[in-house]
């Protein structure tokens, strides 16, 4: 899914304006999204992203210099199967200040309680046998998460960056719980994020039952693409929702320790 300002900057809602301006020290300041992909960015064009995001340029400088925009896509069935187990592990580095997504992190990851995805699956995700087959186990993609953090910078003590997902189910359910059945510990850098929806409901005064869904909605942003497809649409969904939702840091991080 990939969500996106309908037009231009009188379409973003005043109230959200107004609200984030309040905000003590909002995370997400104004920014355009650049250097993706030319695809994404003939689609931010094409649907007036920079025009809405110049409306917000009077917002004040956050406190963290990155943003991963985090979303797993993990192994499921109906009636849901146990363990699930993340299958897709993608990370957008977002920069704080210039709103770029800087690098990225993608891979696929072989499951290997149930190997074999269910036919469910593959048409929730869009994810088919083929992807996951000889993959890396979850161990080696963490070691290459952490290999990836050192190459852009992310372990520097003097860095600041924070986990973005949409719910609190990528790090306080489903990584924790695989690592706790697999005997594998969770770095120190999954145990804090943003809550999307937290944000949401700070910023529109009204909790998104239906997820991002409803924050589309609630912000005036197109729906396009495929839900549940983890590094395409998902995650550029997301990064829509923050360029469009300033949030209260104290209403949005979530510690698990």
């Amino acid at each position: 899914m990939i969500a996106f300002l309908h037009t231009g900057a009188a379409k973003f809602p005043q109230n959200l304006l107004s609200r984030s301006r309040q905000a003590v020290s909002p995370l997400f300041p104004a920014g355009v999204l650049k250097g993706f992909s030319s695809i994404v960015s003939r689609k931010l064009a094409s649907h007036g992203f920079g025009a809405s995001m110049a409306a917000m340029s009077s917002f004040p400088p956050q406190r963290y210099h990155y943003f991963l925009v985090l979303d797993f896509e993990a192994t499921c069935d109906k009636p849901q199967i146990h363990p699930q187990e993340i299958i897709e592990f993608p990370i957008l580095k977002l920069n704080g200040r210039t709103m770029e997504i800087e690098s990225t992190f993608h891979m696929y990851v072989q499951p290997v309680v149930h190997p074999q995805l269910t036919p469910f699956c593959t048409e929730l995700t869009g994810i088919i046998q083929g992807m996951v087959d000889g993959q890396p186990s979850l161990q080696q993609v963490l070691e290459r998460v952490d290999e990836w953090m050192a190459k852009e910078g992310l372990l520097d003590p003097s860095v600041k960056s924070i986990f973005v997902t949409c719910g609190d189910w990528d790090l306080k359910v489903m990584l924790p719980g695989q690592c706790q059945y697999l005997g594998l510990p969770v770095a120190d850098y999954f145990k804090q994020w943003i809550n999307l929806k937290k944000a949401y409901s700070f910023a529109m005064g009204s909790w998104p039952k239906n997820g991002l869904l409803d924050m589309n909605k609630g912000l005036n942003l197109q729906h396009i693409g495929r839900p549940h497809s983890g590094i395409v649409d998902r995650l550029l969904e997301i990064c829509g929702q923050v360029f469009s939702l300033p949030p209260s840091p104290s209403s949005t991080v979530t510690f698990e320790h």
